[in-house]
């Protein structure tokens, strides 16, 4: 049996491309406010069928399916001056 997972603040999938070449994981939904970002991940995995959220403050926990795992990705970029 796989282990379900929700990929938080997905980006391009970095978590996703990660757990698939591990193998074992099935996604059941995403979440990602950025446009672009959004189009790049449903462009490089097959998102049919699963759970999309465009903004994580209106995710109702309650309301998401059995997961086992949260994923949660966030880029932090600093600019030195």
């Amino acid at each position: 049996m796989p282990i379900r997972y929700f990929d938080m603040f997905a980006g391009i999938g970095g978590f996703r491309s990660a757990l698939e070449a591990i193998g074992g994981f099935e996604c059941v939904g995403y979440c990602e406010i950025d446009k672009y970002a959004r189009q790049a991940y449903e462009a490089m995995y097959n998102t049919e069928g699963e759970l999309f959220f465009e903004d994580a403050t209106k995710i109702v926990p309650e309301q998401l399916p059995d997961i086992d795992l949260i994923c949660g990705g966030l880029i932090i970029m600093l600019i030195c001056l």
